[in-house]
């Protein structure tokens, strides 16, 4: 059901501040950036365009290959700094009156639309339904919603059709497919989709290649709103090394290394999700059907196992400061199958109730 209620959960709590200060030591399974990036050949990309850095920068290159990449024209295509930049453009250039946010999901876009003074209805999405859209619950009047598709942090991958259903004349869609390079073949995007009224897609080019600290990414919309979110933009806003990342990221060398990492973080994950199930007789749940880089879990006393995880070395996310979710959830990153092991021999002791190994197995 809808809410207006603006209190509850801190929606400016992110991943990353379980692994500032004191944090910084431990295995980072709370931000959801791919382990082992920037890859080399990005990074000396990126150094390379430092001997730029004494002219202003210039766009048109980068716009102009996102643009192929999606099969769009340029005029479609607006440079971010970070996705987090978008949501914050949508909230302040957008002439919106009942800004809707279909939750749980990525906290920032109502953040944004708060800030900027609009009262923000929220759809909650259900455990006992898989989190799984309904379009029917998001109301008629509603003149922009978003939704994240694989959605943050359930990792809920929704078919396109159905969030196509939430189209309407009059009504801007914003799909936050930030972490839809992580699934193979990018099944489900709608990213480039025309046919699709008053659609909006963001994309992120942090995750994936982890370049959080260069903060690049990029939205696909109808040539009118592009230019609209433009006028809202500072003059330069995206850097000489962001747009250089930004290039390199959608050539077919890179798109083909992503969608290799997307079929290893499949299998990574679905290690994962085994191992966590073998807790099932201590209480864990694994929302699946998993389709992210990441994993939601529900467990008893979750503030307290990710307290004793800390102590044993591990980061994971808490999941009570998403609308939505309450004080027994938490994400977990997916990573390498060495790292899952340890965070899987750590949790034997750090789950409430009687210690020992797991009941069932999860793969060797």
């Amino acid at each position: 059901m809808p809410t207006e209620d603006g209190a509850g959960p801190d929606l400016r709590h992110h991943g990353d501040a379980e692994v500032r200060d004191d944090g910084s030591a431990l295995v980072d399974l709370a931000v959801n950036v791919r382990a082992g990036t920037p890859p080399t050949w990005l990074r000396e990309r990126i150094a390379a365009s430092l001997t730029g850095l004494a002219a202003y920068p210039d766009g048109r290159a980068a716009r102009a290959a996102v643009a192929a990449r999606h099969g769009v024209g340029a005029d479609r295509v607006l440079l971010t700094s970070g996705a987090a930049e978008a949501f914050v453009l949508l909230a302040r250039a957008l002439k919106v009156r009942r800004p809707v946010v279909v939750h749980p999901q990525f906290t920032e876009p109502e953040a944004a639309l708060r800030d900027a003074g609009h009262t923000v209805d929220r759809v909650l999405l259900r455990a006992e339904d898989g989190f799984r859209l309904d379009p029917a619950a998001v109301p008629e009047e509603a003149d922009l919603v978003v939704i994240g598709n694989p959605t943050n942090p359930t990792s809920v991958l929704h078919p396109a059709a159905t969030i196509a259903r939430l189209a309407r004349p009059g009504r801007t869609l914003v799909v936050d497919e930030a972490f839809m390079d992580a699934v193979p073949g990018e099944r489900e995007a709608l990213a480039g989709r025309p046919d699709v009224p008053g659609l909006v897609v963001l994309r992120s080019l942090t995750k994936t290649w982890g370049l959080a600290g260069l903060r690049i990414g990029y939205l696909l919309a109808a040539r009118e709103t592009v230019a609209e979110l433009a006028r809202a933009q500072p003059l330069w806003p995206v850097s000489t090394p962001a747009l250089a990342a930004a290039q390199a990221c959608v050539t077919p060398r890179a798109l083909a290394e992503a969608a290799h990492a997307a079929d290893l973080i499949a299998a990574d994950r679905a290690h994962l999700v085994a191992g966590l199930s073998a807790f099932a007789a201590r209480g864990v749940r694994v929302a699946e059907p998993a389709e992210g880089p990441f994993v939601l879990v529900r467990m008893a006393d979750a503030a307290g196992v990710r307290r004793r995880l800390r102590d044993l070395g591990y980061a994971v996310r808490r999941g009570d400061t998403f609308p939505g979710l309450g004080a027994d959830w938490v994400r977990m990153a997916v990573r390498d199958r060495a790292t899952t092991d340890g965070l899987l021999r750590a949790l034997v002791s750090a789950l409430p109730g009687p210690s020992g190994p797991p009941t069932g197995r999860h793969p060797d």
